[in-house]
């Protein structure tokens, strides 16, 4: 088991079958926000907080656009199953003490995206002899810099006031999404020959 990708292959590209795996995750995951968010979003804004939530829809549509055209995919019968248990987690989960329904969804949507953007951090497997020049590459650096800019979305309003009553029920929240992303994340990551360290 290695911490990060490879072996490369002889040009410093990350191996196509470590590119699908990665890159199928990824896909799932950020494509799971897009449409949620989608869901979610008004047909016409009456509130601030809105705007951030189109930037975040159009944010997580341009991460799977990115993946889909920069990754060197193969056949991998496996992710059929993965794939299904992957798309069942990201489904909304009820919250405990929130009565609301619109509540709740916000704050599905934001633990989700927290744990997703704060967790998984696809760039950190790449060793430093990887290809500039690789795409996949590339895009990894791309989605982990954009990741870190939507969390703090997620941040201001998980600790807003307008939660301050819930704090218990989010915090459980979040650590349950937290924690289940982390044991999806990592056994795609040990699917591949690649251990994390926690």
């Amino acid at each position: 088991m290695n911490a990060f990708l490879g072996p490369l292959e002889t040009d410093g590209r990350v191996q196509p079958r470590q590119q699908t795996r990665v890159a199928a995750f990824l896909v799932s995951a950020h494509g799971a926000l897009a449409r949620q968010f989608a869901v979610a979003l008004p047909a016409k804004f009456d509130a601030a907080w809105q705007v951030e939530l189109n930037a975040q829809f159009y944010r997580e549509s341009e991460i799977v656009s990115l993946l889909a055209r920069a990754t060197t995919w193969v056949p991998d019968f496996a992710l059929t199953h993965m794939v299904a248990s992957w798309e069942m987690a990201w489904l909304p989960a009820p919250v405990e003490d929130i009565a609301d329904p619109a509540r709740a969804q916000a704050i599905h949507l934001a633990t989700l995206a927290h744990a997703i953007h704060a967790g998984i951090r696809p760039a950190a497997l790449l060793p430093t002899e990887a290809s500039q020049n690789d795409p996949f590459v590339m895009a990894l650096r791309r989605i982990e810099f954009e990741s870190s800019r939507l969390l703090q979305a997620q941040i201001l309003f998980l600790k807003g006031p307008d939660l301050l009553p819930f704090r218990d029920a989010v915090s459980a929240a979040l650590e349950r999404r937290h924690a289940e992303v982390r044991r999806l994340w990592n056994e795609t990551l040990e699917s591949i020959g690649i251990v994390q360290r926690e």
